[in-house]
């Protein structure tokens, strides 16, 4: 059996082209003792890849040239020498821009997926997946949010944003989202219910913005992509805030030239928690994360959002657009056109 794969062919100078990717083929290996093997149906494109082609030290080891593309994928199980799958089942993990993954239980998120048969494949990638799973991590755990907070989400159309200030309303917390144009803005706060939008790009001074959005400050800031947006929200943050740190956009595509913050100062003056996190750190919550965002989704009180590039050969141009800033919702490749989707 031929495999399909992605590589890096050449690492990226800001943001990735077509030509920093190519498809090869190998032959999908025999499985080990507790490996599974699956046909992938479901690829999760994520931003946090892009400073993994860079040779940079990062929480995950840089890709090599030749080496497979990261990424988290959903797949059908089509053979099993574990006892935690059967043939049928439907498999998530940590691997790679390929047809077929072998899982094993040292796979990062390793994971046997219930799928509701009424529940669009798409969903259990995007928001009932680990760009919800992190959302409801960072808030409830790292973020310490409470209701009555007034929350703030950087990249609120994105995989993650979007969730996160959803879960916070739903938490009984006032919701500013930060995003990148008008058609965004109108997105959030029409079809998500935040309940303001600050456009960074047509806003002709942020601080005053996010001051006339949160005038008694800001208790919780969700932060998806760091640089200028975390330095200008610093000084505003109230005493005893909390900055969960999901992602840091801004500079996955510059990141030996990093934005400096020159507010750091502000963490001290205002006691600030500030922490980075990563949702897998917490498979303690992974149970009542999917239990709680699955409901909310069946019940209409959680609106997943989300963009569909079908075929393997299309999933570096889904990434350039992802990585071009000019996608809301969770970005995700879908292997053939059976998929079933959100539409």
């Amino acid at each position: 059996m031929q495999n399909r794969r992605i590589v890096l062919a050449s690492r990226p100078e800001g943001i990735p082209r077509p030509e920093n990717f190519t498809i090869v083929e190998a032959p999908v290996p025999e499985l080990g003792e507790g490996e599974v093997l699956l046909e992938n149906q479901v690829f999760a494109i994520d931003p946090a890849v892009r400073g993994m082609l860079d040779d940079v030290k990062s929480y995950m080891p840089p890709v090599q040239i030749g080496g497979l593309i990261p990424t988290m994928v959903l797949g059908r199980v089509v053979k099993s020498r574990s006892p935690q799958f059967k043939e049928g089942d439907f498999g998530r993990g940590f691997i790679g821009w390929e047809e077929y993954s072998i899982l094993n239980p040292g796979s990062v998120a390793f994971e046997n997926v219930t799928v509701d048969p009424a529940i669009p494949l798409t969903a259990y990638m995007g928001a009932l997946g680990w760009s919800g799973i992190t959302a409801y991590v960072g808030l409830h755990r790292t973020g310490e949010m409470k209701a009555g907070d007034v929350v703030v989400v950087s990249a609120a159309a994105g995989a993650v944003g979007s969730v996160a200030g959803q879960v916070a309303k739903l938490r009984g917390c006032r919701v500013i989202g930060i995003v990148g144009s008008d058609e965004k803005a109108a997105h959030i706060t029409g079809d998500l219910g935040m309940d303001a939008a600050v456009n960074y790009r047509s806003a002709p001074d942020l601080t005053a913005a996010l001051q006339a959005a949160c005038p008694e400050g800001i208790d919780l800031y969700f932060d998806n992509v760091g640089g200028r947006t975390l330095d200008t929200i610093l000084p505003l943050m109230r005493p005893f805030g909390r900055i969960p740190v999901c992602g840091m956009i801004d500079n996955y595509n510059h990141q030996t030239e990093q934005y400096p913050i020159r507010n750091l100062w502000q963490v001290l003056v205002n006691r600030i928690t500030m922490r980075g996190f990563l949702a897998y750190e917490a498979p303690d919550m992974l149970h009542e994360a999917e239990t709680q965002l699955a409901d909310w989704f069946r019940s209409g009180d959680l609106v997943a959002t989300e963009n569909v590039t079908v075929g393997l050969e299309n999933t570096p141009d889904a990434f350039i657009r992802l990585m071009s800033g000019v996608t809301s919702g969770k970005t995700l490749v879908a292997l053939n056109d059976r998929v079933t989707t959100l539409g």
